[in-house]
């Protein structure tokens, strides 16, 4: 006879999780929601909220694309900006906000 176990009075810790991180339902594909089979590269507007400020194509986690439209939508994105409808990067904001923070390569040392 096989021995039984009794089922805890509290749910597991890793149950008892709500919300958070990695939980809840994925975000619907905006492309299958409205029914659009094609990705227009020519429709900036629509690319725009695709692409980041910093000129960066976002990813399927955050864009809620499917993996299908997601594929076309880099296509399109990449299209675009050989056509200079989109940047491939971003304006830099200003000369003495950036990385190098005063060292200029052209700069004469004394």
């Amino acid at each position: 006879m096989a021995k039984q176990r009794k089922s805890p009075a509290k749910p597991a810790r890793r149950r008892d999780k709500k919300g958070g991180p990695g939980s809840g339902r994925r975000k619907p594909c905006p492309f299958c929601k409205d029914k659009i089979e094609h990705v227009d590269y020519k429709d900036v507007t629509s690319l725009r909220r695709f692409v980041s400020e910093r000129g960066k194509i976002r990813s399927r986690r955050i864009t809620g694309a499917c993996r299908r439209h997601q594929s076309a939508i880099a296509r399109a994105v990449k299209r675009a900006r050989e056509l200079a409808l989109l940047p491939y990067a971003a304006e830099p904001a200003s000369e003495s906000v950036g990385g190098r923070r005063g060292r200029d390569r052209d700069r004469e040392r004394d």
